[in-house]
């Protein structure tokens, strides 16, 4: 890289990381990752133990950087099964990410190309759920929401490496009993509660809990993707009917 164009690099992280809105998006997430780390601890022992070398795990940790996928694809390499089906699998596992970025486009449409690429890999789903907490009811492109969001993908994308690489490295000595993953469940479970405020999001958690729950016998972890497309249609037939049955009302 060019002196000149290193030098912006760090001129910008700089005024990033220190700007007050990425200093507390950093702290806001900081706050939900115990359970995330919990997490990342048995995913990292989990890669290994499931008869992934430690580079291979390594590699896999930073560039994949989802638990769901590489417990998913994990599982079925360790089956054999044909390579078309692991990523499928690990494709449909990641699709909520597609519903993440379409939420989070009005926030960073404005942005250049390589700072939406580098926090669209960042961001994960506590995250994702942290940011619009705050910001999701605000109108987009206001002043220091793509810092915010940045501290908490920074906070997210850190605390997750520091928990998944231990337990790679360290997979022997660790023993799968602990039932750490159960904490991360716990976590996200309670982060997703704290977004429901009105009956479009209730219904909308309702029904994807139910339906993925009704479709679980499909191939692929399916059940996920359906439970996704119902919430999300759901959620917009009620937000549709709202308005009008107010206006019939008055």
């Amino acid at each position: 890289m060019p002196a000149s164009a290193l030098a912006r690099v760090r001129s910008h992280l700089r005024t990033l990381t220190t700007h007050p809105e990425f200093r507390r998006g950093w702290r806001d997430e900081g706050r939900v990752m115990p359970g995330m780390l919990a997490w990342g601890l048995v995913t990292g022992v989990a890669m290994v133990k499931g008869g992934l070398s430690v580079p291979m795990a390594l590699l896999m940790s930073l560039t994949v950087y989802s638990a769901g996928a590489q417990l998913g694809a994990l599982a079925l390499m360790s089956t054999h099964a044909p390579l078309w089906i692991i990523v499928a699998t690990a494709t449909c596992l990641n699709l909520r990410f597609v519903i993440f970025s379409a939420s989070l486009r009005p926030y960073l449409v404005h942005l250049p190309l390589w700072r939406r690429l580098g926090l669209g890999y960042l961001c994960a789903d506590l995250s994702y759920i942290v940011f619009m907490q705050k910001y999701g009811d605000s109108p987009p492109r206001q002043p220091g929401q793509v810092e915010y969001l940045s501290g908490c993908c920074a906070m997210n994308w850190l605390g997750w490496q520091a928990a998944s690489i231990p337990g790679i490295l360290l997979a022997d000595v660790i023993p799968t009993q602990w039932g750490l993953g159960f904490a991360g469940v716990l976590a996200l479970l309670g982060l997703s509660c704290s977004l429901v405020l009105d009956r479009a999001s209730a219904l909308a958690a309702a029904i994807a809990g139910l339906t993925a729950v009704a479709a679980y016998a499909l191939p692929l972890r399916l059940n996920v993707v359906v439970a996704i497309a119902a919430a999300v249609a759901a959620g917009m037939l009620v937000e549709r009917w709202a308005p009008k049955n107010k206006a019939a009302g008055a």
